[in-house]
């Protein structure tokens, strides 16, 4: 009897783990968010975006449906993706600029640091017409920190293999 009770609790501990997910409707309230993108390849704009993209999408669509201008996001630049928004690469960067100068036309700010300007040849002049040039990234990203906004720090990791082979 003491076995038989002892292997149903054992079979009412492990059902659980035969059980499949649940979805949770997170309440997601309007956000602010400051992004902070430092990459080490221009080449990596296009994945950083997608994590903005990423943020968005859910809260500008169903069930939360909040306006753009409910949300509060900056994405401060102060790596190599800064040549990306030089008005003098605009062709060589075409498909980074139309999606950033998308978002900025939904209210995201994109600030570049003016210290890695400087460090890039850069003056104000030279960037496209949504850009903020701020003093100094990091000091910017501090203060929005202090502010209340949440931090999100894009990692961009090369694929190294195919999603089929390690599923």
């Amino acid at each position: 009897m003491k076995k038989t009770l002892a292997c149903l609790l054992m079979l009412l501990i492990a059902l659980p783990a035969f059980a499949a997910g649940t979805w949770e409707q997170t309440p997601y309230q309007p956000t602010k968010v400051v992004f902070e993108f430092y990459l080490d390849d221009p080449a990596k704009t296009g994945s950083a975006l997608y994590w903005l993209r990423s943020l968005m999408n859910p809260l500008l669509e169903s069930p939360y449906n909040y306006a753009p201008e409910e949300l509060s996001i900056k994405v401060v630049i102060h790596g190599t993706e800064i040549v990306t928004l030089a008005r003098q690469n605009e062709e060589k960067y075409q498909e980074f600029v139309d999606r950033m100068r998308y978002y900025a036309a939904l209210g995201v700010e994109f600030k570049v640091c003016g210290q890695a300007a400087e460090d890039f040849g850069y003056s104000v002049k030279d960037f496209q017409d949504f850009i903020q040039v701020v003093p100094n990234a990091i000091t910017e990203l501090a203060h929005w920190q202090q502010e209340g906004y949440a931090l999100i720090t894009p990692r961009i990791h090369e694929k190294r293999f195919p999603i089929d082979e390690i599923r």
